[in-house]
């Protein structure tokens, strides 16, 4: 199998999950957020607060289109979903799995979201953020997780469940 590419709002889980699972199937992990700090050497709430959103998901956008995995577990940011070309190097390089959560449950998991380095426009609400990525974590999505009432544990197992996985 190829890699496993995880996205969906920040707080859904995507890091945790991910660490589970490339354990389980004996993968690398990949976090990609961990990957732009490294590579650009500063945080990403930095990143954005110097370079602006536009600059961020440049930045954002060429280090995901490069990523050269394999047999990896892969979380994304949240915002990688407005990478076009990086969407599809990733769709290219393994299996997208969108880990959906309830906007009331992200809410609650949520409580310093700008301290995350998570991209959000002057004035724009968690609310609005997550309306506005809903359909395009669904429309890149090869399965979708939906993780309402789900620990860690059985969030791996859905995962695996829907990729066909005896783990």
């Amino acid at each position: 199998m190829k890699n496993i590419i995880l996205i969906g709002m920040p707080g859904a889980g995507k890091s945790t999950a991910g660490v589970v699972l490339a354990k389980v199937l004996g993968y690398q992990f990949v976090d990609t957020d961990l990957l732009i700090q490294r590579e650009e050497g500063r945080l990403l709430s930095e990143i954005i607060h110097n370079e602006g959103i536009e600059g961020f998901l440049a930045i954002e956008n060429r280090i995901n289109a490069g990523i050269c995995e394999d047999q990896s577990v892969i979380a994304t940011g949240g915002s990688v979903i407005y990478a076009k070309e990086a969407m599809e190097h990733l769709k290219e390089i393994g299996t997208v799995v969108y880990l959906k959560l309830p906007y009331d449950i992200l809410e609650t998991r949520l409580n310093n979201i700008r301290g995350r380095g998570v991209v959000l426009k002057e004035g724009q609400t968690l609310f609005e953020l997550y309306r506005e990525r809903a359909n395009l974590y669904e429309s890149y999505a090869d399965f979708i997780v939906d993780e309402t009432g789900l620990d860690v544990e059985k969030t791996v197992e859905k995962i695996l469940e829907q990729l066909k996985i005896n783990a």
